[in-house]
């Protein structure tokens, strides 16, 4: 159902509907909001638009837009902040794109049930701005948390670097108000109340919309949880003579009971020589450090004193040496600051050019880690060996389970990519690269991807492989509430589900 222009007759629909000022059909406007961080196919870039853009107000906006597609037949493509690693906001086959941003209010803040309703346009770094003077926090904390927005939170099921202490987004938000893909408006949460975190009364329907990556609708409210802003933040960093002695201490400090405890991070050789050559970054360790141990706390100031002591004793007595202060809590600190590296890219040959990054994100069951580090990493350099415009920056391991730190892991490789240098033989290898990486995840016993979704060409291939019979349950859910198929067409394979009903 390509769509590559629209008619004027149905531009001045939308203009009706949310204001002159409000609709764009330029260039501009439309080529930045195809754009994403993740590495793209720039030399087929103009294959990827959308054919207008909109900037609704309101929810009713939002749902007089979504009725007016389905009687047009036209693609809807909703985009929060558009820093999804997995294409779900980038336009598959033209059409309107549905752009929240201007819908970043803060509706309302209940302190007695600790609770905020917000629009899905804001981003975590302003909400809790905010939410400083009352002395609370959403304590959902992504890499991206200056730049991503509730919405597309929403829409991916994020993950948060201190989930091991307040959860993730499916966690955190209590329910949230949807336009379907047939334009009715509908409230999900896990029970009837708005403010309800716990209920056994029918469906859970708010997990089915999470991580949807727009092809069940738009998010247009949500309310949140809120928590006690941390009177205490602790992290320390342990430095290990190799990778196997650092993943033994990551499991012991991941079981260690710590209530406080927001997450254990595992960077191999690799990430600290990428690390190494990044004037950024607090690791100016000599050689023969080759792995290390990160680990984070919150929580009152008497928990977080008591806490902290047998975390070191316990990253002390597995072999780890503590890095002091000044690198702990700085890196730590500096999380959010290197979501995009675009120019720390460097080349084998020494030559520095703008890269681009991309995360492979797998769920990985920790005693698998070993196994699946050398086989990705491997496969990153078959990759490099046939193309010189690909980078190994190296991996790490994450505790990925709510509340659950001595659970699986977010295992991540990080690939640099000098995307200028893109044509159809490099895109095709790295898509292949893609299988190949969430083969070896599927193999271990893992998850294709932790926390970015897997709607992108390449991973998205063995969706069905990961979910069985789910995989069938999912495109009925879809065509059902979907039936025109204008809901973000294109994305996780779903195009099989109205395939099948025409043979």
């Amino acid at each position: 159902m390509a769509v590559t222009s629209l008619s004027e007759g149905l531009v001045d629909e939308l203009r009706g509907i949310c204001g002159h000022d409000y609709v764009f059909t330029g260039r501009s406007a439309r080529f930045n909001r195809a754009r994403v961080p993740a590495p793209f196919p720039v030399h087929r870039w103009d294959e990827f638009v959308p054919d207008a853009v909109v900037l609704p107000r309101a929810a009713e906006q939002v749902s007089e837009v979504v009725k007016l597609a389905n009687r047009h037949r036209v693609p809807i493509v909703p985009r929060a902040g558009g820093t999804g690693l997995t294409d779900g906001a980038v336009p598959l086959n033209g059409g309107i794109l549905v752009d929240v941003k201007l819908m970043n209010e803060i509706k309302d803040i209940d302190l007695v049930d600790r609770t905020v309703t917000v629009g899905p346009g804001i981003n975590m770094l302003k909400l809790n701005e905010e939410l400083r003077r009352h002395g609370v926090i959403y304590p959902d904390n992504p890499a991206s948390y200056p730049c991503s927005l509730v919405g597309g939170r929403i829409g991916t099921s994020g993950w948060s670097l201190i989930g091991g202490r307040y959860g993730h987004t499916r966690d955190l938000v209590i329910s949230f108000q949807i336009v379907l893909p047939t334009g009715e408006i509908i409230e999900v949460g896990d029970g009837g109340g708005r403010k309800v975190r716990k209920s056994s009364t029918g469906f859970q329907l708010k997990h089915l919309f999470m991580g949807h990556q727009g092809t069940l609708g738009i998010v247009t409210e949500a309310t949140l949880e809120l928590v006690p802003r941390p009177e205490a933040e602790f992290s320390a960093f342990f430095a290990y003579p190799d990778y196997d002695t650092a993943w033994r201490s990551t499991g012991a400090l991941a079981k260690s009971g710590i209530a406080t405890l927001a997450g254990v991070v595992l960077f191999d050789e690799r990430k600290l020589a990428y690390l190494r050559r990044d004037d950024e970054a607090y690791i100016p360790q000599p050689p023969e450090v080759r792995s290390v141990v990160a680990t984070a706390m919150y929580g009152n100031a008497d928990e977080v004193r008591v806490g902290a002591k047998r975390l070191m004793r316990i990253g002390v007595e597995t072999g780890g040496n503590y890095l002091g202060d000044e690198i702990s809590h700085g890196d730590w600190a500096a999380r959010h600051d290197r979501y995009a590296t675009p120019l720390h890219g460097r080349l084998r040959s020494g030559q520095v050019v703008p890269m681009s990054w991309h995360c492979e994100d797998a769920a990985i069951p920790y005693s698998a880690l070993p196994k699946v580090r050398e086989e990705w990493h491997a496969i990153a350099d078959s990759l490099m060996e046939r193309f010189e415009m690909f980078d190994d920056w190296g991996m790490f391991a994450y505790t990925n389970g709510p509340y659950k730190p001595w659970g699986d892991y977010l295992t991540e490789i990080d690939i640099g990519i000098w995307e200028m240098q893109w044509d159809d033989e490099s895109w095709a290898a790295w898509v292949q690269a893609k299988k190949d990486i969430s083969a070896v995840a599927l193999r271990y016993g893992g998850s294709i991807t932790a926390c970015h979704g897997a709607s992108r060409e390449g991973e998205v291939d063995l969706v069905p492989d990961e979910l069985g019979g789910g995989w069938e349950v999912m495109k009925k859910v879809k065509k059902a509430l979907d039936p025109h198929n204008v809901m973000n067409p294109g994305k996780y394979l779903l195009d099989e589900a109205y395939e099948e009903g025409e043979s």
